[in-house]
């Protein structure tokens, strides 16, 4: 079986990398194209996947554009029989429907919950106690598709989205292994998605990010951890921007405005929610580099 593997970050490499050490076929690597970055925009930066498929000898494309004549004819010249996307980005019809057997996608949720660009995010932003992953063949609509395999995955109290993303990634390498044996054995049975559970995951963005204290300590707390540690939560103080990484949650704290803050100028800096206070413990003031709360305050000083 000849597979075509399209993938991106990091996220993307145990998926690629299971299939290499299991001996399957991947005859050709889509990822997206260097770009520049670094110190004055110098230095190259490639995907993670290329860099994986370059030292194992793979062949790799990296088209700007999916629907330009002459990728969809490279494409069609490597033969696959199953295309595999861990991610990527969105396909045209003519690249997902064009392997006989099909294109199936790894989704981070529990499919048909969160379905979008950030399912991770939200899971935890909302609370949830339990996501995993799910794989299925595409279809038009995005992440609508037939379901092949799903495996669920606990979310711990205080996880990070950081912490449930390098979970999943070991978790939908497994699930990747699993789809692919199944589908070369034809013994599977596709489950149609019920539309009547359906969530959504949008793209985050930087305006996404402020921080709400107008809100109980639970949905605070579960913002800041569910947007770390990228893109970073934030809120302002003294007029910059303050990206919030570590927190813990403090409660019985005397009614105050939500957003207020506190502090001895030592050792903490507490944030009022509607019933308790979210306390900082690492944190970057725009400007300055990232550090604990306490060297922040050494030398920090507040405008009256």
């Amino acid at each position: 079986m000849k597979i075509v593997f399209m993938g991106t970050p990091d996220f993307a490499v145990p998926c690629l990398d299971v299939l290499v050490q299991n001996g399957y076929n991947i005859v050709g690597v889509i990822t997206a194209t260097d770009k520049m970055g670094g110190r004055g925009g110098k230095k190259v930066i490639e995907s993670a996947i290329k860099k994986y498929a370059v030292e194992k000898g793979l062949k790799v494309l990296q088209p700007k554009n999916l629907k330009a004549p002459e990728f969809i004819e490279e494409l069609k010249s490597l033969q696959a029989d199953l295309q595999i996307v861990v991610a990527f980005r969105m396909l045209p019809v003519v690249v997902w429907d064009m392997p006989p057997i099909g294109t199936i996608n790894l989704h981070g949720s529990l499919l048909p919950a969160y379905r979008g660009a950030a399912p991770i995010h939200w899971a935890v932003i909302n609370g949830e106690k339990e996501t995993g992953v799910t794989t299925f063949f595409l279809q038009h609509e995005i992440d609508t598709g037939d379901i092949l395999m799903q495996e669920k995955m606990p979310i711990g109290a205080d996880d990070t989205t950081g912490d449930v993303h390098d979970r999943m990634m070991e978790l939908g390498a497994k699930v990747v292994l699993a789809s692919v044996k199944k589908i070369e054995s034809k013994e599977y049975k596709l489950q149609p998605q019920d539309n009547s559970k359906v969530s959504k995951a949008p793209k985050i963005h930087s305006e996404t990010c402020e921080i709400n204290f107008d809100q109980s300590n639970d949905k605070v707390y579960n913002f800041i951890r569910g947007m770390n540690p990228f893109p970073t939560p934030w809120t302002t103080l003294d007029g910059k921007k303050l990206k919030i990484y570590k927190i813990k949650k403090g409660v019985d704290a005397p009614l105050n405005e939500p957003g207020n803050f506190t502090t001895n100028g030592k050792n903490y800096l507490r944030f009022f929610t509607l019933d308790g206070f979210i306390e900082v413990e690492e944190l970057q003031l725009q400007g300055k580099k990232r550090m604990s709360i306490k060297d922040f305050l050494n030398g920090y000083q507040f405008e009256s």
